[in-house]
């Protein structure tokens, strides 16, 4: 757990706010600690999309091709609502419940109907049930619920269109040869976002999945996105 320098005592949930924008300065940093003076592909799905569009946009003659998927130029109301939900459960001392919020929002109805579903007649003990303690269970064995709780908050300030006049002028700095995937179950970043972003970003090109697996599909369609990027880079 973090420690306040000026106290002593562990941050908890009060850790400072980091934004995106902070990420991507820490990475520019290592970037140059290790003289990277071009980066060929810079690739982000979900929140590493949001950081993906951030350094493009602040560093355009660095960045050469960008790919990114499942993301979004601005975070949701949609999507902040389901991150102050899982906040919520971390307050309460439960990492284990914001989990099966989110998981809630990287499956979606189809997904749960076609694993979670019984084949008998049971009138407790479902599949459902026990998927998401499973998962809670999972996560709070491997992360620490403050860090959790930091990084939903920096994902909700994402915004390219900050200080920059709006979205779309943020975008159209973009240099970066660009390709944009949008998954068609995604109920967390729907493909309306991925297409905003490609509309915006000079040359960019767009492309959809067509998984099952809502958001998580960006993690799962590994086949898929392959084919895709060597598509896109020629391979």
């Amino acid at each position: 757990t973090s420690v306040n320098p000026a106290t002593g005592q562990p941050y908890g949930n009060s850790f400072p706010l980091l934004t995106i924008r902070d990420l991507v300065a820490i990475h520019r940093l290592l970037a140059q600690h290790l003289q990277i003076n071009a980066v060929q592909l810079l690739c982000g799905g979900s929140m590493g999309g949001q950081q993906a569009q951030e350094w493009a946009i602040i560093e355009p003659q660095l960045i050469k091709n960008l790919f990114v998927i499942a993301t979004n130029p601005r975070h949701s109301a949609w999507g902040i609502a389901f991150n102050e939900a899982q906040r919520m459960a971390v307050e309460s001392g439960s990492l284990e419940t914001a989990r099966a919020i989110a998981m809630l929002s990287y499956r979606n109805y189809h997904m749960y109907g076609r694993t979670q579903t019984e084949d008998d007649d049971r009138i407790e003990n479902y599949k459902a049930a026990s998927y998401q303690r499973y998962q809670g269970e999972k996560l709070k064995k491997r992360f620490d619920a403050n860090a959790y709780h930091v990084l939903s908050r920096a994902m909700d300030s994402h915004n390219v269109g900050r200080g920059r006049a709006s979205m779309e002028n943020a975008l159209s700095g973009i240099t970066a040869r660009t390709l944009v995937i949008g998954i068609s179950s995604d109920i967390l970043f729907p493909v309306h976002e991925q297409q905003f972003i490609a509309a915006h970003i000079p040359g960019a090109v767009y492309e959809e999945i067509d998984s099952p697996y809502g958001h998580d599909g960006f993690l799962i369609e590994t086949d898929q996105i392959t084919a895709l990027i060597k598509k896109h880079l020629s391979i």
